[in-house]
């Protein structure tokens, strides 16, 4: 009988349904999801170099390295990055933590380590699959920098440049259109791209470079190695950025006006996503998306001055920038979350020990998702409909579709979805909703205020007949078994 009960349960669990996937055949820019980390301000694993740190003064150091970037790398695979962006680890002038205080771009700053730390971190990521990209500064050099003090190399900085950041008071900008700047800072980026195992660069202030330096930086990088990610960093958000679209070298571009809107919507309900829309699609290039960075008011910050519930928001928000055709970045501590209004509460040290562990469940299930559907990173993508503050968009990638419902609204709404082939059903992976036609072919897919739902469109199987007569035949079997052990007893007392 035992024999019996388990060799049904074992065919049961063979033929439980299966979603439909279809496998990517190549890697691209669009797989991935980044994780921005601030190095001095993410975790202090190694105490024999705390010579410089002063944890009561915002603007030292605080002590975070690369080692201890090491020792969380099985976090990052738990939540789904699949690439991390380290911000500058190049040697900086005292106090330099930020890392843009450069006078060494070939050493690494002693208070984050050294190279054979650097590349323990990049073999241990590479072990868990995850990328590794440093943060390139290739506009401003320290004030103390040789450069800087080198009357022959007078004409290598640009007297003229404004640099309006909260770093800004100790560093002077490179002239990129002298050819013999161009050269050293080209022969910088091969060094590091040739020295370490390092996956890609993020162009610091791309926005700030000289177009031609940056046509030449990425073809020489790109005709070495087309697999080296080289992404955009937007040093002001109203900057124009076509340049940089353009340049096909470049694989992706930081979009600070779809960051906008993104807090604008998720961070008050009653808003639509309707209204990220045009600013994710202005363009036909990749765009980084992102809620926040160390230079801006933490996400979680604004949602808890407006009231809202972090929880709520974040599921909200992560489903929109998980599901988009675009590149999802996240900056460190979001996950727990962390609040921060002034730039020294944003770039205090991750506090590992706090956290809503059901926001961290959400982060791996989003990111579960992602990976396991490559509509989700890759092909079409167009809104479907909006009611009120709820919106519903469409993927489409190689035979695969799916459906992402997002309701910001503060109460039930639906949209009608017309397009789907007949004897189908959406079936829903975050709250397990399942909608199939009405009478006029048509789905309406309802969901409670504040909530969301990511569907894949899967054959229609109805009541599942299979199903229900495994369970009546394990109930019959159970009430045969009692029978038998009842005779058996009755005729061991006879």
């Amino acid at each position: 009988m035992k024999k019996v009960i388990a060799f049904l349960i074992v065919s049961f669990m063979f033929f439980i349904y299966v979603p439909t996937m279809v496998q990517a055949d190549e890697t691209s820019i669009q797989d991935e999801v980044f994780y921005r980390i601030l190095v001095d301000r993410y975790n202090n694993l190694n105490v024999e170099r705390d010579k410089q740190i002063d944890l009561d003064n915002p603007k030292a150091y605080h002590g975070g390295d690369l080692e201890g970037i090491t020792d969380r790398l099985d976090t990052f695979e738990e939540l789904g990055y699949t690439s991390i962006i380290l911000s500058p680890i190049m040697a900086n002038a005292p106090d330099g933590y930020h890392g843009y205080w450069i006078e060494d771009f070939y050493n690494v700053e002693q208070q984050f380590g050294d190279m054979e730390s650097l590349q323990k971190l990049i073999d241990e990521a590479h072990e868990r699959e995850i990328k590794v990209v440093l943060e390139l500064v290739t506009k401003y050099v320290a004030k103390s920098h040789p450069i800087v003090t080198n009357p022959s190399k007078a004409d290598w900085i640009d007297r003229d440049a404004q640099v309006n950041t909260a770093w800004g008071e100790n560093v002077v900008a490179l002239n990129q259109e002298n050819e013999a700047v161009q050269d050293y800072l080209v022969n910088v980026a091969k060094y590091w791209k040739e020295e370490t195992d390092v996956d890609g660069f993020q162009l610091h202030a791309a926005d700030q470079a000289s177009p031609s330096f940056l046509t030449l930086l990425s073809n020489e990088i790109k005709q070495s190695d087309e697999n080296f990610y080289l992404l955009a960093d937007v040093l002001e958000g109203k900057s124009d950025v076509t340049t940089l679209q353009e340049n096909q070298h470049i694989d992706a571009v930081e979009n600070h006006n779809a960051q906008q809107a993104m807090r604008d919507v998720f961070s008050k309900p009653g808003v639509s996503p309707e209204n990220i829309y045009e600013a994710t699609m202005q363009d036909s290039a990749v765009d980084m998306l992102f809620m926040d960075d160390q230079s801006m008011e933490r996400f979680t910050q604004t949602l808890a001055e407006n009231g809202r519930n972090p929880l709520t928001a974040w599921k909200l928000a992560l489903t929109f920038l998980y599901s988009m055709p675009d590149v999802p970045m996240i900056y460190q501590g979001s996950h727990l979350p962390m609040y921060g209004s002034t730039l020294d509460e944003v770039q205090r040290m991750v506090e590992f020990n706090s956290g809503d562990k059901e926001l961290t469940e959400f982060f791996n299930r989003i990111s579960s998702l992602r990976q396991e559907f490559p509509a989700l990173r890759r092909g079409n993508y167009e809104m479907v409909g909006t009611d009120g503050a709820m919106s519903v968009f469409k993927r489409t990638y190689d035979g695969q579709t799916m459906y992402i419902a997002i309701n910001n609204d503060v109460k039930t709404r639906s949209v009608t979805i017309s397009d789907v082939e007949e004897g189908k059903e959406l079936r829903g992976y975050l709250s397990d909703q399942t909608f199939r036609a009405n009478g006029n072919g048509e789905y309406r897919v309802g969901l409670d205020r504040e909530m969301v739902e990511i569907f894949s469109v899967e054959e229609d199987t109805g009541l599942n007949w299979w199903f229900i007569g495994f369970i009546i035949g394990i109930f019959l079997l159970f009430i045969v078994g009692i029978v038998v052990l009842s005779r058996k007893q009755k005729k061991n007392e006879g």
